[in-house]
């Protein structure tokens, strides 16, 4: 079931997650033993997004959910393409794996919102990025910063 919207900020699609996995940690100690991926995507760089799910899939290893872990994946790599297609600067990826589950953002600097849209069925390449992620993810959504946004996904550790 997918978490709702808390209050909050504007939020151009998706929900607001009831907290974070850094917020639902106990204490920093356990906030710093989380198992974390922090990655810089360069402007314009496709290479980023095969890249990105090595990288995830490797910080996923003994997560235990490999169906999820594969969504997880997917999911990642939908967000890199549209951070780097759709924006004409560099992006941040982070993921977190906490008791939890796994939370992956990829923020970048442009304050434009993502459009959630139909694809098009003579485009077989475009429009169908979010609408995998408001599909598969257990919470996802849209969050504003001075700078730009991130666009976010969570995907539980107890969810089939």
């Amino acid at each position: 079931m997918k978490r709702q919207a808390r209050g909050g900020g504007p939020t151009a699609i998706g929900a607001f997650s009831a907290g974070t996995v850094e917020e639902e940690a106990d204490g920093a100690t356990e906030q710093a033993q989380a198992p974390q991926l922090t990655r810089r995507l360069g402007r314009a760089d496709l290479r980023a997004v095969p890249e990105a799910r090595r990288e995830l899939r490797d910080l996923l290893r003994h997560w235990g959910q490999p169906g999820r872990a594969e969504i997880a994946e997917l999911l990642t790599s939908e967000l890199v393409t549209n951070a780097i297609v759709h924006t004409d600067d560099d992006a941040v990826l982070t993921a977190c794996v906490g008791p939890g589950g796994l939370r992956v953002e990829v923020r970048d600097f442009v304050a434009r919102p993502p459009r959630l849209r139909v694809a098009n069925a003579d485009d077989n390449t475009h429009g169908r990025g979010l609408v995998l992620v408001e599909s598969l993810a257990d919470a996802w959504g849209v969050r504003p910063h001075g700078v730009g946004k991130s666009v976010w996904f969570e995907l539980d550790a107890d969810a089939a």
